[in-house]
């Protein structure tokens, strides 16, 4: 039976992981998010919650942690209430053919526009405010998250917050044409997001800060690297820096091919790890040998990989991928972006299983 080897939650140990203190005991496991669908289907397979009331206020969070707990991760992820830059996006069909995992619709960001393309629509735009921030829910998990585990804080995204609010077409023209707006940009949504690396910095069961900057293609960034490392990079290094001044960890999720920025993101933000990772991209395998004494590699299971593949094919690469990543610490299981609703649960279920079922 899938996850019939317990595994209790340790976040002491996913943390000395991180920092490659060594090869832990056993695996840890790290994902961006599973999918809404995907949560449920497992919580209906297992009978999960069971016990929480139908009327709990909380049961949104105790059924979190139960989950959480249940699939073998040290912490729940969390964050900030108050925090949204509204925009419109495109909707379209849920093409998923897999059954109860199917939603109603997606919806896309606009690539060519969006609420920004003038220094009028700058100023007009209604920003987030900082003193409109509330922490309701890390106060209640600060209080209420079991003491194994640990609350893991998302704090994204810069440049993609700047693609999605000037739409990635007018942000090409508006580097070239409008530099001035676009700095703007940067420095509007970076110091709102400095804010939120501050709030989150004083909570004290949050002890990983993940950022997040989806930047680049698969042969390369979506912008030239001085606009990022100019305008993006100092807001991931001050948010890392505040991390670090409170002893928590600052990890990166960044998609794409990013060779040309990893000596920045390692030696000039101080990134503690990175994730996702896809292999026609780079191997997380690949990743681990080139960066493994420097930052954690996390997941990198692929999902193209993960939504195809057999039993047999997924636990073969799994323990392919632990063999090579596993020693000397500073890699988490996990897929190479986020647990898909078009993905077959099964197929993330026997990734999980036989990392529970790893010996070196």
């Amino acid at each position: 039976m899938l996850l019939d080897i317990p595994v209790k939650p340790d976040y002491e140990a996913l943390l000395s992981n991180l920092r490659r203190e060594g090869t832990p005991r056993r695996v840890h496991y790290l994902e961006l998010f599973l999918d809404g669908e995907i949560k449920w289907s497992i919580i209906n397979r297992y009978g999960l919650g069971k016990d929480i009331k139908e009327d709990d206020p909380y049961r949104h969070l105790k059924m979190e942690i139960e989950l959480q707990r249940f699939l073998g991760y040290d912490y729940v992820a969390s964050g900030i209430e108050g925090l949204g830059f509204p925009r419109e996006t495109m909707v379209s069909e849920d093409t998923s053919e897999i059954e109860g995992q199917k939603r109603n619709q997606r919806n896309w960001t606009d690539e060519h526009k969006g609420p920004i393309n003038s220094w009028e629509d700058f100023e007009k735009y209604l920003w987030p405010d900082p003193g409109n921030f509330t922490t309701n829910t890390l106060e209640w998990l600060s209080a209420n998250l079991p003491e194994d585990m640990c609350i893991v804080a998302g704090c994204h995204s810069i440049f993609e917050q700047v693609t999605w609010l000037m739409g990635y077409e007018f942000l090409c023209y508006a580097i070239n044409d409008t530099p001035d707006l676009v700095d703007a940009m940067f420095e509007k949504i970076g110091g709102i997001f400095h804010e939120v690396a501050k709030i989150l910095a004083q909570v004290d069961r949050v002890e990983i800060l993940f950022g997040g900057d989806d930047m680049g293609f698969k042969t390369g960034p979506m912008v030239a690297p001085e606009t990022l490392i100019n305008g993006s990079f100092p807001w991931h290094k001050k948010n890392a820096e505040v991390a670090h001044e409170a002893g928590k960890l600052y990890l990166l999720h960044a998609c794409g091919n990013l060779s040309t920025l990893m000596d920045s993101l390692i030696n000039y933000v101080k990134i503690d790890g990175r994730h996702s990772f896809e292999d026609e991209i780079e191997p997380v395998t690949e990743a681990k040998k080139k960066y493994g004494s420097q930052i954690a590699l996390l997941g990198g299971i692929d999902v193209n990989f993960l939504c195809l593949a057999d039993e047999k094919q997924i636990r073969k690469r799994v323990q392919n991928t632990l063999d090579i990543c596993h020693t000397d610490g500073g890699y988490c299981l996990g897929s190479g972006n986020s647990v898909v609703n078009y993905m077959p649960v099964e197929n993330y279920l026997v990734m999980m299983d036989e990392g529970r079922r790893y010996t070196a």
